[in-house]
């Protein structure tokens, strides 16, 4: 599954979000150094009930909005 997102870092609580046909991602995690494309992994397996190995962001690194691939689903 590839699931286009835009992500919210540095937000008061992780929440998963559908607007307008946009899934947005909320994390508590800072945009430094990678953590919060680390806690993006983390909370979307968590989501999706799938390992962290099985999430990866194939496009949007340094970028809020970001294309990732959901194995497994």
């Amino acid at each position: 599954m590839v699931l286009n997102v835009k992500v919210i870092p540095g937000a008061r609580k992780n929440l998963y979000k559908e607007e307008n046909g946009t899934v947005k991602i909320y994390l508590t995690a800072p945009p430094v150094e990678g953590r919060a494309n680390e806690a993006l992994c983390d909370f979307l397996a968590e989501h999706f009930d799938v390992r962290v190995s099985c999430i990866g962001i194939i496009k949007g690194l340094k970028s809020r909005n970001k294309v990732i691939n959901i194995k497994g689903i």
